[in-house]
Order: structure tokens, then sequence, then C-alpha cells
């Protein structure tokens, strides 16, 4: 009998020990993503300080663009208004106020490219590295934000600590996601510009240009070319030999 209550109270202290860990592990990862979405918080605030300063410079060059500079400030007083929200905004509604911000950053900051002072100007290009900055950091921020958010949902959803996060009132957090069209949409490549005569249209080789081995169309002189060197790159400078190693020939 004092053996089996023996089994029995070890097993209950396991059971107990690994309750103790998972429900700490849970903590430790809900506090990181929180912990993570304050540094956001924090980014997001530095650039709503820079707004206002980059507003005022571009209005001293294009005052007469007052539909961009009007939906910029729209924007930044609305994002404000979001994260300003009582109990916090969640991130899904950050991420929308956040995406139109960024789309009115990007049209005033391509009307600002219509005026050449305004570009030269030093305060208007120390806005803009730091507004660049700022973005990257946010960038960063998400990306961490979103790794912790993923770590706690996979504790949360997998089993056995699941059971210990629906008794503790533990839930899946929401990701940071990206809402502007411009950044999600995959690059385009076009190669309908390269080439003279189309597709399956050899390209026509420069006058003097030797034949090719196959004689079927003129190719480039590769004479006194170097291994490594490409058809009208210039020569690489002279290196100098290891030691006990004979100088290299001079290129042509």
């Amino acid at each position: 009998m004092g053996i089996v209550l023996a089994v029995v109270g070890g097993i209950v202290v396991l059971l107990l020990v690994s309750v103790m860990v998972m429900y700490n592990r849970l903590v430790t990862q809900r506090n990181q993503v929180r912990e993570s979405w304050r540094q956001i918080d924090v980014e997001l605030q530095r650039r709503y300080d820079l707004i206002p300063n980059l507003i005022e410079t571009v209005k001293g060059y294009a005052a007469h663009e007052r539909g961009v500079l009007a939906a910029v400030t729209e924007a930044r007083a609305n994002a404000q208004r979001v994260q300003a929200t009582g109990g916090g905004p969640t991130p899904a509604q950050q991420a929308v106020a956040e995406g139109a911000l960024s789309t009115a950053l990007s049209r005033l900051l391509v009307t600002a490219e219509a005026y050449p002072d305004l570009r030269a100007n030093q305060s208007f290009l120390l806005l803009q590295q730091q507004l660049a900055e700022t973005e990257d950091r946010i960038a960063a921020g998400r990306r961490f934000y979103n790794g912790n958010v993923r770590a706690l949902n996979t504790r949360v959803e997998s089993f056995p600590s699941n059971v210990i996060a629906g008794m503790f009132g533990f839930h899946r957090e929401e990701y940071f996601e990206v809402n502007d069209p411009a950044v999600r949409a995959a690059p385009r490549v076009d190669f309908s510009g390269l080439g003279s005569g189309g597709p399956g249209t050899p390209p026509v080789a420069p006058p003097g240009t030797p034949p090719s081995v196959s004689g079927s169309q003129p190719g480039p002189d590769l004479t006194g070319l170097s291994p490594y060197q490409q058809p009208g790159q210039p020569a690489y400078p002279a290196q100098p030999p290891y030691p006990g190693q004979p100088p290299y020939p001079p290129q042509n």
C-alpha cells in the first residue's frame, strides 16, 4: 500500500510540475508578445512626430498641393485616434490605419519629386532619411512581433499545453499584417524591351567584330581578355603576386 501511495504521489507531483512549467511558458510568451507590440507603438509614435515637420517643409515649396497634404494630415490623425483607443487597438485595426497613412505618405513623397528645390532642401532630405529609418524599424518590429505571436499561438493550440491555456484563459493573438497592396504586390518583370528585333531575333554585333566560332553570327572580340573578364569590361589592375610566385603577365 505504501508503494502504491508513493507512486500515486509521485505522479501527482509530476503533473503539478508539468502544469506549472507550461503555465509559466505561456505567461512568458504572452509577455513577449505584449512587449514587442509596445515597441511597435514607440516607432509608430516616432513616425507621427516626424510627419508635421515633413508637411511644413513640403508646404514651403508646394503649398498648392493641398489635397496631398490634407490626405497625410487626415491619415495621421486617424492613425493616432486608433492608437489611443481605450484598452488599446487590435493589430488588425492598427494595420488598417497605418496602411492608409503609408499610402498617403507615399503620394506625398512622389509629389515632392516634381520639385527640384524641395528635393535639394537639407531639412527635407533629413526628414526623408529619418522617416525611412523609422519605416525600417517598424518593419523589423512587425517581424519580431509576428514571430512571438506565432510561438504563442503554437503553444496555445498544441497538446497538452492547450489544456492549460484553456484553463487559465490564454488565447490566440492576432498578427500585425501588412494591408498595403503595394507592399503585397509581386514585382513585375518585363523583358519586352530587351533586344531590338523581338523574341527570337539574334543581337546585332557592332561593325568590325570578328565572326564567332560557329561562323553563323559575329561575336565579340575576346583577344587579350583574362579568363574572368567580360567583353567590354575594362582590364583589371595588375595584382601583386604571392611571395615566391612569378609576376602575372600583363593584360592587353
